[in-house]
């Protein structure tokens, strides 16, 4: 695909929109030290009295050397969720054009189209092995199909895509291809970051609140093309970003090899627990992982689940999701919190002797 032949993937009002923009876009943004009087802030210095930059310079031009890209093909947001439903507001006409998701998969996707009156088109995993079914993908989609949204490693079942699989779906989709990448830090496979030129239609999102340990800051991005950076950056919120998160993003990247360390710790106790409760009678499978998380199937998920609420350990119950029946998902936690875990499983099986 051409990168001009983006253009029509977004919606027309969308490309015609005049954006809000601050007086100070100009002048903030290329460091000039100016007299600010544009805003109605309060003068007196608090360190965040006065409004964020609204493009955000300083911290993508970090970010562009961090991951290799251009600062212009970045989009910063309030968490991925915000760029999700930027995006689907970017592309999506309401009553006419749809999503692509494939469950199970992150909720969000579809809340965010249920939100902005979106129609969601499912296409599920193949359920013996959670693969993408790239063949029914393909044949479902229409002119109408304008984002399939991809996590990889996915959420709920941990295992990463194929790339193959990628490459046939981005080969032959014609909307745009969202390639959710909020666990790529431990999986083995390279981001898809390095694709972008060769795909005008990926768009790849990246997070700071898996392993880089910024979940409460909530910061986003989304990798792409620039026209399609240009998209977002119109429809965005003024000063969408906020200066604490700014600062301590700006402050994490400085920190890579404690969160390289951290990775490989957490990949280690998830080796460690997963030995460790394979041998647990009621724990029936254990599904592969490429995340900070693994999927196992229960003899019965809601009294587990119930079970650990009562000794103080909160697990997730996606059993409700397609294919996920009697299904508990577990973050690996620090190596104390996982001997409690172990510990509670071993409990368990021990009380129903």
């Amino acid at each position: 695909m051409k990168l001009e032949a983006i253009n029509h993937l977004f919606r027309e009002h969308i490309q015609k929109l005049s954006p809000y923009q601050s007086a100070r876009e100009e002048f903030v943004a290329d460091g000039r030290k100016m007299i600010l009087l544009d805003a109605n802030e309060n003068p007196y210095e608090t360190k965040v009295n006065r409004y964020p930059d609204p493009l955000q310079k300083e911290l993508k031009s970090a970010i562009a050397e961090w991951r290799n890209v251009l600062p212009e093909q970045i989009f910063l947001g309030n968490g991925s969720d915000e760029i999700i439903s930027q995006l689907i507001i970017a592309c999506c006409e309401p009553g006419k054009d749809h999503i692509i998701i494939n469950p199970p998969t992150f909720g969000m996707y579809a809340v965010a189209a249920s939100i902005f009156g979106v129609a969601l088109e499912e296409v599920p995993l193949q359920l013996d092995t959670f693969r993408l079914d790239v063949d029914a993908i393909l044949n479902r989609s229409n002119e109408h199909s304008k984002i399939i949204f991809i996590p990889t490693p996915n959420n709920p079942t941990a295992n990463r895509f194929d790339k193959a699989d990628l490459k046939a779906i981005l080969d032959g989709f014609k909307g745009f291809v969202i390639i959710d990448e909020a666990y790529a830090e431990f999986s083995t496979d390279a981001s898809l970051i390095s694709w972008l030129k060769e795909y005008p239609h990926l768009i790849v999102l990246q997070t700071f609140s898996k392993a880089q340990g910024l979940a409460g800051v909530r910061l986003g991005m989304a990798f792409a093309q620039s026209t399609v950076i240009q998209i977002l950056n119109r429809i965005k919120a003024p000063y969408n970003i906020n200066t604490l998160t700014l600062q301590k993003v700006l402050e994490r990247l400085k920190e890579q090899e404690t969160v390289k360390r951290q990775v490989e710790q957490l990949l280690v106790e998830k080796k460690r627990l997963i030995e460790a409760i394979q041998p647990i009678r009621f724990v029936e499978t254990i599904f592969p992982s490429d995340a900070n998380f693994f999927l196992i199937r229960v003899d019965d998920s809601q009294k587990r689940y119930n079970q650990f609420i009562e000794m103080g350990i909160v697990v997730r119950n996606p059993s409700k999701q397609l294919g996920c029946a009697n299904s508990l998902r577990i973050s690996v936690g620090t190596p104390l919190e996982n001997d409690t875990l172990i510990k509670a499983f071993n409990q368990l099986e021990k009380s129903e002797k």
